[in-house]
């Protein structure tokens, strides 16, 4: 929901840091793969309790994560480098919630299991609707240019951002914030499947 309004806040900003590491030589997939790499160090301090230090990796992860993509403009974009981008994007979304749960099983193994749960199924939503989209020609930049066919929702990149500094701020409260954030999620993927139901009648 909030995506559109923070990449209009950001993205000059990334796109002028992007440049200079495509001038530099630096390619948009070793972005992708340090950022994943540091969002796994993130989700391992947070797994021994070390929240604050896995709010600053996590906060550096998502940085590079908006970085490649600014790599990717100026050196050109590339299928790999499109399906890298998605795949490590949702392994980093389910490293964060494992995280919290192997910091303390037994207060946060349910609700991180739910949580992960309405991710599995939203990310499904997301990616068979941007499948059949590709299927019928379907185009739509409401996200910006992307690899692949965007559809927004009330649970996008920038609100599980949100959530994730929260379970860092507030680890106590990661069970009640894990379960508002999924019913939020588990709506997402529904208006998608409705979606889907007008759109590919």
């Amino acid at each position: 929901m909030l995506d559109g309004w923070a990449r209009k806040r950001i993205d000059p900003a990334l796109d002028a840091v992007g440049g200079r590491l495509a001038q530099a030589g630096v390619s948009a997939n070793a972005v992708t793969i340090s950022a994943f790499a540091v969002g796994v160090a993130a989700a391992a301090a947070i797994a021994h309790g070390h929240f604050l230090a896995g709010l600053v990796l996590l906060l550096a992860s998502r940085l590079g994560d908006g970085l490649d993509g600014a790599v990717a403009r100026v050196r050109g974009k590339t299928d790999l480098g499109g399906y890298l981008d998605i795949v490590l994007d949702f392994a980093f979304y389910g490293a964060i919630p494992l995280g919290f749960v192997l910091a303390d099983p037994a207060a946060n193994a349910v609700a991180g299991a739910v949580l992960l749960l309405s991710f599995y199924v939203n990310g499904s939503s997301f990616l068979a609707y941007a499948i059949m989209a590709e299927k019928r020609k379907l185009e739509g930049e409401a996200r910006g240019e992307k690899s692949l066919f965007f559809t927004t929702g009330l649970a996008e990149a920038t609100e599980t951002l949100a959530v994730f500094v929260a379970f860092c701020l507030f680890p106590a409260w990661f069970a009640v914030i894990a379960y508002v954030f999924a019913a939020v999620t588990f709506y997402t993927a529904l208006s998608r499947v409705v979606l889907a139901g007008r759109v590919f009648r």
